[in-house]
């Protein structure tokens, strides 16, 4: 298996669309892959990265840094991939990114009914922080 790991190309779009209707699961009407893509390319697009594998896109990463801490968004990895270590090299390519901006933490949310998410994130060094995350939809 040849990985390639590099940034968003608009051509990428569809693939990405399809992928994340595939891979994910839907939550919220503003999580439309349209608008998020759309969105993310406004704000630290060379943070938003796809994995290829022979020519077709197996996943994505977006990453976001403020300044202050590094965020990780919209890990996924097509279901007919997964198990290969692409996941585990999109998140090491994100890190590398945040911390080349200086980043020294690294936050993201999975949802506590995910416990095979949980895993897989634990067994790349992160842990649970004793927080409680907030939300406000504004619309």
């Amino acid at each position: 298996m040849t990985l390639e790991i590099r940034p968003f190309e608009a051509e990428d779009e569809p693939a990405v669309a399809a992928l994340w209707l595939e891979a994910l699961a839907p939550t919220a009407p503003h999580h439309d892959p349209a608008t998020v893509i759309r969105m993310k390319l406004a704000h630290d697009r060379e943070l938003f990265l796809v994995a290829v594998v022979e020519g077709k896109i197996a996943g994505t990463v977006m990453g976001g840094y403020d300044g202050h801490r590094g965020w990780i968004y919209t890990v996924a990895v097509s279901p007919t991939h997964r198990r290969r270590g692409i996941g585990s090299a999109l998140l090491r390519r994100v890190e590398a990114e945040l911390a080349s901006r200086g980043c020294m933490k690294i936050n993201l949310q999975v949802r506590t009914s995910n416990a095979e998410v949980m895993r897989f994130y634990s067994a790349l060094g992160y842990a649970v922080d004793d927080v409680i995350s907030m939300g406000k939809r504004l619309y």
